[in-house]
């Protein structure tokens, strides 16, 4: 088996006493409060159902991506769904399957409860909702427990490559118990941040489940991003981390043989900043939503209303290549005639404008 005769970060005598150097994160957190000053702005002129409409779709990506990172491909209408019920919003019924309404409940309980105390109690709770529907782990809500060696591997089965090693299952307890007292410390905004980055490091170097782990480690992280503004964040990190997947993991990989993580708190920063970035497109989107649609009022007829609802559903990006007569004729079953009167009227009106010509015409949301 290979292996790196470079100790891993929780056999340095200097374990768990990370250190970084605070000048080459001080730009980082300035803009991470700057924007998170400019989410609660923003999100406070949307109206209630956009509110809740958006903390649906960002809680229900995050349960989706987080766990896409893990190799688990779950359904996102699903999880949409299972996040509205547990919030008490309306929703298609859809049935989830135990792994999506695990996750689901994961996101709903960091984004109502981001404010209290960690506590192993907690986690193992956390734990039992992402193992939800697993019958194969021997310890689902609590520590693991094996004696073999908690190792992340690659390659052949006769020459594997250890990527990490854990602390032995004996020592998860006594690490863990460390590991919530340094986390439910006093908070410094100022530098939340680098707790939020040094919270899913120092989680993940202990990796102290079977499973699970990474979802658990990535929650912890947004919760002390709350915790640093005093607000829930809504902002999909998960969707950055898995956008660069194997940047995350060598980063992750490169930071477990050290104490200094000034690397990994420049790269999680950097992360944290751009999925903020786009959760602030998103709510902007929702503005303009709003802004357009009272714009229109009593201008559009109910085809052309179902067809402008049905692309702003697609989200900021709209229709990949534009919106086509057959896309509208689909949405409202109505005939060809019917659907290029309905669009020529939208273009006339500057709801919509178009590029090409003919059966080429694409038409795409005027929100200028």
């Amino acid at each position: 088996m290979k292996q790196s005769l470079k100790p891993w970060n929780w056999q340095l005598s200097e374990w768990p006493n990370f250190f970084y150097d605070e000048s080459q994160l001080r730009s980082l957190e300035a803009e991470f409060l700057r924007r998170s000053g400019v989410h609660v702005g923003t999100f406070a002129h949307l109206e209630t159902v956009d509110q809740e409409s958006l903390r649906a779709e960002v809680l229900s990506d995050e349960a989706l991506l987080s766990s896409k990172i893990e190799g688990e491909l779950l359904d996102r209408d699903s999880l949409q769904s299972s996040i509205r019920r547990l919030f008490g919003l309306a929703n298609d019924g859809r049935k989830a399957s135990p792994a999506e309404n695990g996750i689901s409940e994961l996101q709903v309980d960091v984004y109502r409860h981001f404010a209290a105390p960690l506590t192993r109690e907690t986690l193992f709770e956390w734990h039992r909702m992402v193992m939800r529907g697993r019958w194969d782990l021997k310890s689902i809500g609590q520590y693991r427990q094996h004696e073999d060696p908690m190792r992340i591997v690659s390659g052949a089965i006769h020459a594997p490559v250890v990527h990490f090693e854990a602390p032995p299952s004996r020592q998860v307890p006594s690490e863990m118990k460390r590991f919530i007292e340094w986390f439910n410390r006093p908070i410094e905004p100022l530098t939340g941040l680098a707790r939020a980055g040094i919270a899913h490091l120092y989680f993940e170097s202990i990796h102290p489940f079977e499973d699970g782990n990474g979802r658990i480690g990535r929650a912890i992280a947004e919760m002390a991003l709350s915790q640093a503004f005093g607000q829930p964040t809504l902002v999909a990190l998960s969707g950055v981390l898995e956008k660069y997947r194997w940047r995350y993991y060598e980063a992750l990989g490169l930071a477990s043989r050290s104490i200094d993580v000034t690397g990994w708190l420049k790269f999680f920063g950097e992360m944290v900043l751009e999925a903020q970035e786009q959760s602030l497109r998103r709510i902007e989107f929702l503005v303009k939503k709003a802004k357009f649609f009272a714009k229109y009022r009593g201008q559009l007829n109910e085809r052309q209303e179902r067809v402008l609802l049905r692309v702003f559903r697609e989200g900021v990006d709209g229709f990949k290549g534009g919106l086509s007569s057959n896309n509208h004729i689909r949405i409202t079953q109505c005939s060809p005639a019917t659907a290029t009167r309905d669009l020529a009227k939208l273009v006339e009106m500057g709801a919509m404008t178009r590029v090409g010509e003919l059966k080429s015409s694409r038409y795409f949301l005027n929100l200028e």
